[in-house]
C-alpha cells in the first residue's frame, strides 16, 4: 500500500502553482460536499442514526485516511462529519433545493478547479491516477496545515518529491 507521502506527493506534483492549490481550497470542498449532498438520499433509520449511501461512503473513506495517517484521519473524520450533518439537512428539504444544492456545488466546485489547472498548466491528477478524486481532500487538509506551521516534515517530504510550491510561467500563467 502507498503511504501518505506517496500519495500527497503523487498529487502534489499535479499541484505545484499556488493559484491552482488556492482553488482547491475552495472547488475541492465544494465537490466533496456536493458528492456528500447527493448521497445523503435514500436515508434509513439505523436506530437513531440517519443511515445513507453518503454514510457509507464517508466511513470507506475515513478508513482510508485512517490507514495513511492517525492525525490526519482525525481531521478528515471530522470535516466529513460535519458535511454528513450538512447534507443530511439537505436530504430532508424538497427535492428541488437537495438537488441544486449538490448538483450546483458539484459544478461550481469543477470550474474553480479548472481554473486553477489552467494557471498549472497542467490537468488533474485524477485524470491519470482515479485515487486523485480521494486524495484530493486529503491535499487540501495538509496544505491548511502546512500554512498553519503543521506537518513540516511530511511537508519537507513532499517537496523533496515534488518540489517546491511555485507560481507557473508561460502561457498558463498568462
Amino acid at each position: 500500500m502507498k503511504t501518505l507521502i506517496d500519495h500527497l506527493a503523487q498529487y502534489a506534483a499535479y499541484h505545484r502553482d499556488p493559484r491552482n492549490i488556492h482553488t482547491h481550497f475552495v472547488g475541492v470542498p465544494m465537490i466533496m460536499f456536493a458528492v456528500v449532498v447527493l448521497l445523503s438520499r435514500p436515508t434509513w433509520q439505523l436506530g437513531d442514526l440517519p443511515a445513507s449511501p453518503a454514510l457509507a461512503a464517508a466511513l470507506a473513506s475515513c478508513f482510508f485516511y485512517f490507514r495513511l495517517d492517525f492525525r490526519f484521519g482525525v481531521a478528515m473524520a471530522a470535516l466529513l462529519s460535519a458535511m454528513l450533518v450538512g447534507g443530511q439537512w439537505l436530504a430532508l428539504q424538497g427535492t428541488a433545493l437537495w438537488l441544486a444544492a449538490g448538483v450546483g456545488l458539484f459544478v461550481v466546485g469543477w470550474v474553480i478547479q479548472f481554473i486553477g489547472h489552467y494557471y498549472e498548466g497542467r490537468k488533474p491528477a485524477f485524470v491519470d491516477d482515479l485515487a486523485g478524486l480521494i486524495v484530493g481532500p486529503l491535499f487540501v487538509v495538509a496544505e491548511l496545515g502546512f500554512l498553519l506551521g503543521l506537518r513540516k516534515e511530511v511537508q519537507a517530504e513532499i517537496e523533496a518529491r515534488s518540489g517546491p510550491v511555485r507560481l507557473q510561467t508561460g502561457r498558463a500563467a498568462a
